[in-house]
């Protein structure tokens, strides 16, 4: 993805492992998806108070579709 894009949320996984398949649905319809979370968290273990919260985002114009593909799934 290039560096100025703009990326949205579009999934709060519980944790890496859940936040990783969500990944791989977006990127097998073509959606590009990048995971943001604190390292603590990963680094850790730890799921108390959101640390463990992986965020999947895409970039915005892809947002409303990637939205579609994990509603049906």
């Amino acid at each position: 993805m290039p560096e100025n894009t703009e990326l949205i949320t579009v999934y709060i996984a519980s944790g890496q492992p859940e936040a990783e398949i969500v990944k791989g649905r977006l990127e097998s319809e073509g959606v590009p998806a990048m995971l943001r979370y604190e390292s603590a968290g990963v680094v850790y273990g730890l799921t108390i108070d959101g640390l463990g919260q992986v965020e999947v985002q895409v970039p915005s114009s892809l947002a409303q579709h990637a939205r579609e593909i994990l509603r049906v799934t």
